[in-house]
């Protein structure tokens, strides 16, 4: 493994980083985020057409361009250094990675292109009422009706689910529990039976939705009753990504907090020649060094397909969710009393950094999965 970047790895960092800095200013972060919708609909397409984030790492075969999980985690880091407001995560790491990981080639050949251009917003509905992220937590049952499927439940915290043209919804066959009987479907954003509710968030930068079906047509994906491994595969592809965007977000609020020490002057001294803001700085700096190896890491093991993809994407989730929750909360009190209003952005990385934290199993969930994992 060689843990430097290429020059080509590199360019697409900066190129990507000067889009959301003329595209995702704090400015429009902060009117995306008052939005029902959260995000821009020209500014998605010029990713697409523009720079072709969407297609990234879809395979060339389907309308992508067959990158690998290290150039997506650069793409997740910088969004998540500038708070982008989209519905990129929901997407390309949740949607197009279940269908890469579950469906047919010829569900793949029919679905994914549509997503490689920007054309469709799609999502992954797996989480329920109950809020688990383990097989048991799926309660939804898919019965059999005629050639099809006919869905009866409800999804919550769906990302992006009320705007999502696809939806890749997680249920079970009948009479079934635990991993057994796991199965993936397509169901249209738009179809008959299917309410869609926005739900008010802690962090108005993401957004997510209550999902009621009530006997809503499903298209199987994949084979019906099979799709456990698919989902496990895809859960932990999604936490790697998603401790890609943290270490972004992580970095920014590090770079804050030292550049405020060395601006804010109190007794006629900066405030970072005072040991005790030496001290955060110097521990923020050491947890978003140690967040970035696990994170980067693990994007190579995802990309690799190695062994250990599992383990390390589970402890990248519980260190980079640690790291990003104590650097947000750290860079409020570097910054002191103007740190705690609304009209500074630190709120709002401290809001990512928990919903981020949450989201997909916190890292004391992470910690157990590890440790089931390898043994222990």
């Amino acid at each position: 493994m060689n843990f430097a970047f290429s020059e080509e790895q590199d360019q697409l960092r900066e190129a990507v980083r000067k889009f959301l800095e003329a595209k995702s200013p704090e400015s429009e972060v902060r009117r995306l985020m008052e939005t029902t919708e959260g995000y821009d609909p020209a500014v998605w397409q010029q990713m697409a057409n523009e720079l072709g984030l969407q297609s990234l790492h879809i395979p060339e075969a389907y309308g992508g361009q067959g990158f690998t999980f290290v150039e997506l985690g650069i793409v997740l880091e910088e969004q998540g250094r500038a708070l982008l407001c989209a519905p990129y995560f929901s997407t390309v790491v949740l949607a197009a990675n279940a269908i890469l990981n579950a469906g047919s080639d010829d569900e793949k050949a029919a679905l994914l292109p549509g997503i490689a251009s920007g054309e469709t917003i799609a999502t992954l509905a797996f989480t329920e009422p109950n809020g688990k992220w383990s097989a048991d937590g799926i309660t939804m049952e898919a019965r059999k009706d005629g050639d099809g499927y006919v869905l009866d439940g409800t999804k919550m915290f769906v990302l992006d689910g009320h705007t999502a043209d696809l939806i890749v919804v997680v249920a079970r066959t009948a009479g079934t529990s635990g991993e057994d009987g796991i199965s993936f479907f397509t169901v249209a954003g738009d179809a008959a039976g299917l309410t869609r509710t926005a739900l008010a968030t802690m962090d108005q930068t993401r957004k997510q939705a209550r999902l009621e079906f009530a006997g809503v047509q499903a298209t199987p994906l994949g084979v019906p009753g099979t799709g456990w491994s698919a989902l496990s595969t895809t859960l932990d592809q999604a936490a790697v990504g998603l401790s890609n965007e943290m270490v972004g977000g992580a970095q920014f609020v590090l770079e804050e907090s030292v550049q405020y020490a060395k601006d804010r002057v109190q007794f006629g001294r900066p405030i970072g020649s005072f040991q005790a803001i030496k001290h955060k700085c110097a521990d923020m700096l050491l947890e978003v060094e140690s967040a970035k190896s696990a994170a980067y890491y693990a994007a190579w093991a995802a990309a690799e397909g190695n062994d250990e993809a599992p383990v390390v994407a589970s402890l990248a989730k519980a260190y980079c969710s640690d790291a990003y929750f104590h650097a947000a909360a750290e860079n409020i009190q570097i910054h002191g009393g103007i740190g705690f209003t609304w009209e500074h952005n630190a709120h709002l990385y401290f809001k990512r950094a928990k919903s981020s934290e949450i989201l997909l199993g916190d890292a004391t969930y992470h910690r157990e999965l590890l440790a089931q994992r390898i043994g222990i």
